[in-house]
């Protein structure tokens, strides 16, 4: 969500002569104090309704690189609150429930969010979609407008300088992390995502993007209470599983989902001809779960599957595959296989 900026400090008039209108050191600090606290409590109703703010200023300004650390304090306490782990340790079922929340998160990210939402690769009902959209809302990436508005006009100018993550552009830190902290890239471009935006529980989800993220931190809780509770000899508790199953879990698929827009723009091989510097990373892929396949994916990025050949590790179009096998999802794009063959390197 985009965040006015706090009002220039008052000068002197130029009324005329005789006509003091200067304010003092006093009244000076007093304005800035309340333009700062009154920019602070807009940030807060943004972490709300990402439309709090939505007329406070012309999302078109040439903000691309300003940091708003009042926006982005959510953000860098999720990464802040993991050293609780220090307080609350560690036990198997905690360790175990992270890993499983990292391989369902992960999943819904690169099958819903970013397959369906993004490239629409596959069909599926619109109750199919909403749940889909949920499981994303998940993984605090924002919500499916947002993430498919952004992911689509990454393809559109991929490695340019308009890419807003491009690693080559604008260096790694920014490429990896630092443009989602730009109060440019707060707001959903709408426009992007005509396709999607016309669901108003799409909508709701996008502008009320923590309401989801809350209440699976709340269910983490609530896990380790009655795991306490019913199987004492787990030897967990409430705040060990929100630490782990929530905070440390969601931090490692952030980072694991921005390598995508860093790493494998820097690291890998090139099978095909493309415009950008994307490139295939197998570690990348397992990490990922089928998305390290990234020359593949920019190729042809409408496919539902990632690794073009079956040495190629996908495990979301393997999870996608039995969606379909069950009926949830169907009419899988697939990877033709005069478009596989053709357009190889040298």
């Amino acid at each position: 969500m985009v965040v006015a900026t706090p009002p220039r400090k008052p000068s002197v008039s130029e009324d005329g002569p005789g006509v003091n209108t200067e304010v003092s050191e006093t009244d000076a600090g007093a304005t800035s104090t309340q333009s700062h606290l009154s920019w602070l409590l807009h940030s807060m109703a943004g972490w709300l309704d990402n439309k709090a703010l939505s007329k406070t200023t012309d999302p078109d300004a040439e903000e691309t690189f300003r940091v708003d650390w009042y926006r982005i304090l959510p953000f860098m306490g999720l990464h802040v609150t993991c050293l609780a782990v220090i307080w609350v340790g560690w036990s198997p079922i905690a360790v175990a429930v992270a890993l499983a929340m990292y391989l369902f998160r992960m999943f819904a990210i690169t099958g819903f969010y970013h397959r369906y939402f993004s490239h629409r690769a596959f069909k599926t009902s619109r109750a199919g979609q909403f749940i889909f959209a949920v499981a994303g809302n998940c993984a605090v990436q924002r919500g499916p407008l947002w993430w498919a508005a952004h992911h689509r006009h990454h393809h559109r100018v991929s490695d340019e300088v308009d890419d807003r993550h491009s690693v080559l552009q604008h260096g790694f830190f920014w490429g990896h992390v630092g443009w989602i902290t730009s109060r440019k890239n707060f707001a959903t471009n709408i426009a992007a995502v005509k396709d999607l935006a016309k669901f108003p529980e799409l909508r709701f989800l996008d502008r009320f993007d923590n309401v989801v993220p809350v209440l699976f931190g709340v269910c983490m809780f609530l896990l380790g209470v009655a795991l306490e509770a019913w199987v004492p000899a787990l030897d967990t508790n409430g705040w060990q599983m929100l630490i782990w199953g929530f905070f440390i879990s969601t931090v490692c698929v952030a980072h694991a989902t921005f390598t995508i827009n860093s790493l494998t723009h820097m690291y890998g091989s090139k099978r095909y001809k493309s415009k950008d510097e994307s490139r295939n990373n197998v570690w990348l892929a397992l990490l990922t779960l089928g998305e390290g396949w990234h020359n593949n994916h920019h190729y042809y990025p409408g496919a539902a599957r990632q690794g073009f050949y079956w040495w190629e590790i996908d495990i979301t179009y393997y999870c996608l595959r039995m969606l379909s096998a069950v009926g949830l999802i169907w009419d899988l794009n697939p990877v033709p296989p005069h478009v596989r063959e053709a357009n190889h390197l040298a």
